[in-house]
């Protein structure tokens, strides 16, 4: 049988997007904050609500927003250890510490409580991620990080297009990261942004993107290179048009599974108030050995799915030492869960196929 994949890229229609950068072979300028970058950043700025700034990924927009908000070197970053390791190597990177912090086991989102409990005199920011899209806490954590004065910045790679609350998910907090790789929901084949709500950090932003230079004779600041090219703001300009169309799908298959699923098998869920996105189908078994044998078996029936995130961050050589509290929850969804395929045009007999699978296994 024809294989299914944890996840599939979201394409245009081949034609639209050649017609979009046929004038490229005319002009020969592919970079550098080119007319489509310049009509990508309007168009997206205008879909969420607010300002942000383009990146090549979105690993380089999270380490740009730290380095743009100034935190002090050596501070502490209480953060998940539940997420892709692109989150903590960002901190380090940046000259910052990472404290790992326990997770929710509804949604497996950063713990509001146990953040409090990590916060000392060294904590500079904090750092949730908002894991397949579901939203943090974001009210009691806004209260956490006012309170101690702390900056609150959002890895939110999963969820473009997410709303909580009646506004964009990215519009809460400092600011917000998304990326824009070809597994996520909008994609310009690798991107990302910063979504913040100061404007004054646009030219900062900015500045990170190419090497500080503001003209042809000024270098305002050490920067770095992460600029979004011209093919890839076409993908972005055509893949925005049908985005709608492409979550309409996902949350067709979405509400299917939610159906079909095994009882003994749960689906993780956004918290009520949620627009969701449907970026993955989470689910959780009872063990680690079920999860274990269930992905094997259904691999050998051509149904790819992916731990994710498994191991924990925290597991990592580079991590095994960084302090923290234990993540007694972050560690058992680690070890039991589950993505199952999901993408836009995923059919209800591959969604069968794939409960049918489950249920055998």
């Amino acid at each position: 049988m024809e294989e299914l994949f944890v996840t599939r890229t979201s394409l245009p229609p081949f034609e639209e997007y050649c017609s979009l950068i046929r004038n490229l072979w005319e002009n020969h300028m592919i970079t550098n904050m080119g007319q489509l970058h310049q009509r990508l950043q309007r168009e997206l700025e205008n879909f969420l609500d607010g300002p942000l700034t383009l990146y090549s990924n979105g690993h380089l927009s999270l380490e740009a927003v730290l380095e743009a908000l100034e935190l002090p070197q050596g501070g502490e970053v209480i953060t998940s250890p539940f997420t892709f390791v692109s989150t903590v190597h960002a901190i380090v990177r940046k000259g910052l510490v990472p404290v790992f912090c326990d997770v929710l086991k509804e949604d497996g989102t950063l713990d509001p409580d146990r953040a409090a409990e990590l916060v000392t005199e060294k904590t500079v920011a904090l750092l949730p991620v908002h894991v397949y899209g579901h939203p943090c806490q974001v009210e009691r954590l806004e209260a956490l990080s006012r309170d101690y004065e702390l900056k609150l910045v959002y890895d939110a790679a999963h969820a473009f297009g997410v709303r909580y609350g009646g506004r964009p998910l990215v519009r809460y907090g400092d600011a917000s990261i998304l990326s824009f790789h070809a597994t996520k929901v909008f994609s310009t084949i690798e991107g990302g942004a910063v979504c913040y709500a100061d404007e004054r950090l646009r030219q900062t932003l900015e500045d990170l993107t190419n090497f500080g230079i503001r003209d042809t004779e000024h270098c305002e600041r050490v920067g770095g290179n992460a600029k979004l090219n011209e093919f890839q703001a076409a993908m972005g300009l055509c893949n925005l048009r049908y985005f709608r169309e492409q979550i309409a799908g996902r949350g067709s298959a979405f509400l299917l599974y939610r159906e079909l699923l095994p009882p003994d098998v749960r689906l993780l869920e956004p918290r009520e108030g949620t627009v969701p996105n449907y970026s993955y189908c989470p689910v959780v078994f009872e063990s680690q050995d079920r999860r274990d044998r269930v992905y094997e078996a259904i691999l050998a029936q051509g149904i790819h799915s992916r731990k994710y995130f498994y191991p924990l961050v925290s597991d990592f050589p580079p991590y095994r030492l960084v302090t923290g509290a234990s993540t007694p929850v972050a560690r058992s969804l680690s070890a039991r869960v589950l993505c199952l395929p999901l993408y836009a045009d995923i059919s209800s007999e591959e969604v069968e196929r794939v409960c049918t699978a489950l249920q055998q296994a």
